[in-house]
């Protein structure tokens, strides 16, 4: 078995890899033996030397036009507000859509050092990221009649600790049979100098996930996509965990998705600022495709119509509609379809004296997919422009940066429920925080239902 590993590593040009090996316990040698036998290596030296395709991104955002949406407040021609609600719930009700929530990420940048599911998050409850999505999942079981399978994608750094809160917090509410994890994949990053695999520690290979877009392969790999279609799942609602404001399974949504018989539908919010750190949702060639923000040049992203908006003015917001027969099939395709993108990071490792080194400037080049990658493969890929304020409050970056801080999404809900509670007549004294909880009311119209103008609110209020 030696013998043809090394074999391996040697037709490869990575026998680095088992340089301590003589050093290691053989259990520990055994450990990094299926951590090499795990690695993908014909795949690994496309990439490394550069086979996959380059992308001039100039040259692609030059040919990027804005593409064809469900605008707010612009009548559409093909389809009503009514009758996509309508096919959306009549979907839910019948039990044909799955939730799948993509939680892989650690709480670092928010100087949270757990999963970022788990950063609490509720302005006046304290509720976490994972606890809220969950609670607004149950009040739409209840509501339509029919459980909503969840599926979460966690990482190997994620994986036990996201199981474990789940197991203590009594699944959040939902039911057993209701919540199913997968791991995403992972690749090894390499030395960008000269395409070595680097080893974190003598008997571990340094790896990290392979990107969202990894969710196809890991969907196929843990048995998910099997398991939905045996329930009688046709769609899959998919949202990232940093995002409290996401409206889980809109009906709307859903309806635009299957009355256009689309095999891809994205929701998108108009962009701030030219700028933005949003991915650009562009049609190319007739066909939906993303460009993001770092990709999207100067000159092109400032360009504006003649009334002085931003002509690309679509910013992804990491929400989408997918056929379960659509995901079927890119699954089932080598490699999963979809391309790997490289990211330049400071990687700590072992030198080849065994020594831990952690570099200050980035050394080593990390491989992802990302799953908006889908959409130019989708058929009749659509684009559902929706209100920010009500669907949007990413939180990624610690209290005191500009933009997607926790309290900038606290502020957000917080206005979001004032908002539903004063347009049904209730009164809220100034300064006065109250948060809804969504078995109280999911939405403007059931706190109309709740509320006939009788409510006053002096103290801060959680709803439930």
């Amino acid at each position: 078995m030696t013998d043809s590993l090394l074999a391996l590593l040697k037709h490869y040009g990575q026998t680095q890899l088992w340089q301590f090996a003589d050093q290691l316990t053989p259990e520990r040698r055994d450990n990094l033996r299926q951590q090499i036998e795990a690695i993908d290596f014909p795949q690994l030296t496309n990439l490394v030397a550069g086979n996959d395709k380059a992308v001039d991104w100039h040259a692609v955002a030059a040919a990027a036009s804005p593409p064809p949406a469900v605008r707010l407040g612009q009548p559409d021609t093909h389809y009503s507000i009514s009758d996509a609600r309508q096919a959306g719930v009549q979907a839910l009700r019948d039990g044909q859509v799955a939730m799948l929530l993509v939680a892989g990420g650690q709480g670092t940048r928010l100087g949270f050092d757990l999963p970022k599911g788990m950063f609490p998050i509720g302005p006046v409850s304290g509720r976490s990221l994972f606890q809220m999505l969950c609670d607004r999942l149950s009040a739409m079981s209840r509501r339509y009649g029919a459980d909503i399978p969840l599926y979460i994608m966690t990482s190997p750094a994620t994986d036990a600790a996201t199981r474990d809160y789940f197991a203590k917090e009594d699944r959040c509410g939902l039911n057993a049979d209701q919540l199913h994890f997968f791991c995403q994949g992972q690749m090894p990053a390499v030395d960008s100098a000269n395409g070595h695999v680097l080893l974190a520690a003598k008997d571990e290979v340094a790896l990290s996930p392979d990107g969202h877009g990894g969710i196809v392969a890991a969907l196929k790999k843990s048995g998910s996509l099997d398991d939905a279609r045996q329930r009688g799942v046709k769609l899959f609602y998919y949202a990232q965990i940093d995002n409290p404001l996401a409206e889980l399974c809109d009906p709307a949504l859903i309806g635009y998705h299957l009355l256009a018989h689309s095999e891809l539908t994205t929701q998108v919010v108009r962009k701030r600022f030219a700028k933005e750190k949003v991915g650009n949702v562009v049609s190319i060639d007739g066909k939906v495709q993303i460009i993001e923000y770092s990709d999207l040049p100067d000159d092109i992203a400032q360009q504006t119509t003649p009334d002085g908006d931003l002509r690309l003015w679509a910013g992804n917001i990491a929400i989408h509609v997918f056929d379960l027969a659509f995901l079927e099939k890119v699954a089932n395709q080598a490699d999963s379809g979809l391309p790997f993108h490289r990211a330049s990071k400071k990687v700590p490792h072992v030198d080849d004296q065994g020594q831990l080194v952690s570099p200050t400037e980035p050394n080593a080049t990390k491989f992802e997919r990302f799953v908006f990658d889908l959409l130019p493969m989708a058929n009749n890929a659509l684009v559902v422009e929706s209100d920010a304020a009500r669907v949007f409050a990413p939180v990624k970056n610690a209290d005191g940066a500009a933009v997607d801080t926790p309290e900038l999404a606290k502020a957000a809900i917080l206005k979001l429920h004032r908002n539903w509670l004063e347009a049904a007549g209730a009164r809220i004294d100034e300064g006065v925080r109250v948060e809804i909880h969504p078995g109280w009311a999911l939405d403007e119209l059931e706190v109309q239902e709740k509320i006939h103008g009788d409510l006053h609110l002096t103290t801060d209020t959680f709803l439930m």
